[in-house]
């Protein structure tokens, strides 16, 4: 199995490409660059009434870098015995240093004490380069996608990056741009963080899940209070619907 340097992996990322393997036994990666590429705009994500209600229903649990490995395993799972999983086990093993990094994140979806579904990525800037996402309940990926533009909103993010536009990603508001335009976006947002062996000050992933200032309705006069986390789908529904 060939392992991957996490620098270099950082590095291919910050100028555009990322690893892919033929399948989950295959020894070696490739280095891919597509010439159209999918980005989701965070102020553009398209919450449909009945993921509206999901959300605010609070159907699943959602967390954060709870069980990255759990999610990253799910992602690379065959399905029905096929093994047309893109992530080898050397995508795997570096993705887990990149989270022990500080670089690589995961959202959860739970049942119970059940993970049915997530995505993972990486942060780099403002930066966030969608990897994978899976689904083991119906809406799973969905719900954690709309957690995940939430927080990187709240945290300052400028960019995220989908790589491949599929039909499912386009229904929910992603976008295709020429390779040119993508690499102006990404060069603003990962400007000053190449090289870097832990994250440099920029976007902060882990916002959303801090305590924030709020201010009473009723009495505008009144001082400040602190709401502490963590969020509910509701919160994440009202974030969304400012633009969406």
């Amino acid at each position: 199995m060939e392992l991957l340097d996490p620098q270099l992996v950082l590095g291919a990322y910050a100028v555009g490409v990322f690893p892919m393997a033929d399948d989950r036994d295959a020894d070696h990666v490739y280095w891919v660059e597509p010439r159209r590429r999918a980005i989701m705009p965070l102020d553009g994500f398209q919450l449909s009434r009945s993921l509206r209600k999901t959300i605010a229903a609070d159907r699943f649990r959602v967390t954060a870098d709870r069980d990255f490995a759990g999610v990253l395993a799910l992602c690379a799972e065959s399905v029905d015995g096929r093994r047309d999983t893109w992530i080898n086990r050397g995508i795997e093993q570096v993705f887990g240093v990149l989270h022990a990094m500080g670089f690589a994140h995961s959202i959860e979806c739970w049942e119970g004490d059940e993970l049915v579904g997530g995505l993972y990525g990486l942060a780099l800037g403002t930066a966030f380069f969608g990897e994978s996402m899976v689904s083991r309940r119906t809406d799973a990926s969905k719900v954690a996608l709309a957690w995940l533009v939430a927080r990187l909103r709240v945290g300052g993010f400028t960019l995220l990056d989908c790589q491949f536009q599929t039909d499912h990603l386009a229904r929910l508001g992603a976008i295709e741009i020429d390779r040119a335009d993508y690499v102006a976006l990404l060069t603003t947002a990962v400007s000053g963080v190449v090289g870097a062996v832990v994250p440099v000050a920029g976007a902060d992933f882990g916002a959303l899940d801090r305590p924030v200032a709020g201010v009473d309705a009723s009495d505008p006069g009144a001082p400040s209070t602190v709401v502490s986390g963590p969020r509910s789908g509701q919160d994440i529904v009202q974030l969304l619907a400012q633009t969406s």
